[in-house]
């Protein structure tokens, strides 16, 4: 895959009860938060997952996976992974995994700096998480892909 087939790139931060989605565009290596899917127990509506694939044709799809501070796997992390290798067989579209350790401290960190309520459940900062791991992984001087 080149720079020049990857325009449009869907972005996930993988939860059980919701999943937060970015979208980013790689000419200008940013992203913007979408509203977040619900999930049960980390399933989504695979529908609802589609209408989105449909709605903005990604060239990729991104999963942040949720390591532990010293670099190792947790459980999270392989259901991440496992919600990310779905998509790419459902949907027949390149995966990417971005390491999304801190994406939600920092979500939360910049939603109160704009006034967030701070009741996080009610009102989930997902699509930030999400926005944080695409623009993090678009903007990686390493990528491979950008």
């Amino acid at each position: 895959m080149t720079s020049s087939s990857v325009k449009t790139i869907l972005g996930f931060d993988f939860g059980t009860k919701n999943i937060g989605v970015a979208v980013g565009q790689a000419i200008t290596r940013t992203a913007t938060a979408l509203p977040q899917l619900k999930a049960r127990d980390g399933i989504p509506d695979w529908n609802t997952v589609e209408a989105l694939i449909n709605e903005w044709q990604p060239d990729a799809v991104v999963v942040g996976i949720p390591l532990n501070m010293d670099g190792s796997e947790s459980q999270m992390s392989l259901r991440a992974r496992k919600f990310g290798k779905r998509l790419h067989g459902r949907f027949n579209l390149p995966f990417f995994e971005a390491d999304e350790r801190l994406s939600s401290f920092e979500a939360k960190d910049w939603a109160d700096r704009l006034g967030h309520s701070k009741h996080y459940g009610s009102n989930p900062v997902d699509g930030m998480a999400a926005q944080i791991i695409l623009e993090g992984w678009m903007n990686d001087e390493n990528n491979p892909v950008l």
